[in-house]
């Protein structure tokens, strides 16, 4: 059998409660009954709460969106890197193979204190072979980021294969001269020294190279700090 006194007191604080939300005045809220002011705290906090927690797992959502884009470049790495480590013992045998390779290209390249005998071999090149220098004129000096180019304008005039004797001489040098802009053509009589006009002529630009000395170095090295810092500003 159910108790009325229970029934009754539970009607009674149902009415005491709907009676303390009626007539609210929300612009004072302070002077609220108990029942509605702690109803109202409790939803703000739980507002506040779900706010948080939602700023809060977005942020982390970003991140972790951001972290998975990174993975596959970071599979691409780990791969490169296994195989370079797969293959560590044949990179270095590479690399000293390739700075063997360096060092016998620079003792091809004078220094700056050799490139007067070079010019020199040059010039006993043709003359060994009988030939008569009409021109022989170096150029301006350009410098690169690591060697230095002198171009040489040549005439050379003699017969077709002591011509051909020279240029196999120039390549054979111990030294790197190249050759550009060959012309190759018969000497007029009239030019000839000894009337024949059956000589040829040959004009080229000889390029010779040449390392460059630790105070050359140093010095292109500060002008591109200089530049670059310049263009900074």
């Amino acid at each position: 059998m159910a108790n009325p006194n229970l029934n009754i007191d539970l009607n009674a604080w149902f009415e005491n409660a709907q009676a303390q939300f009626r007539g609210l005045n929300p612009n004072e809220p302070g002077q609220w009954p108990i029942l509605p002011k702690l109803l109202s705290f409790l939803a703000t906090g739980v507002a506040i709460v779900g706010l948080g927690w939602f700023g809060m797992l977005s942020s982390q959502s970003d991140e972790l969106q951001a972290e998975r884009d990174k993975e596959p470049r970071l599979k691409e790495e780990y791969r490169s890197k296994v195989a370079q480590a797969v293959n560590l013992g044949e990179l270095r045998k590479q690399r000293i193979q390739v700075e063997e390779y360096v060092k016998q290209l620079e003792k091809q390249l004078p220094g700056k204190a050799e490139m007067d005998a070079l010019l020199s071999d040059i010039n006993q090149a043709g003359l060994g072979r009988g030939l008569e220098f009409d021109l022989f004129r170096p150029g301006q000096v350009s410098v690169k980021d690591y060697y230095a180019e002198l171009p040489i304008s040549i005439r050379v005039s003699g017969r077709y294969h002591d011509i051909g004797a020279f240029t196999a001489d120039i390549a054979n040098l111990s030294r790197i001269v190249t050759l550009h802009n060959l012309v190759i053509a018969a000497v007029n009589a009239k030019e000839s020294k000894d009337n024949t006009g059956g000589n040829l002529y040959m004009e080229a630009t000889a390029r010779t190279y040449r390392y460059l000395d630790p105070a050359e170095l140093d010095a292109i090295r500060a002008e591109k700090a200089k530049q670059k810092k310049g263009e900074k500003k």
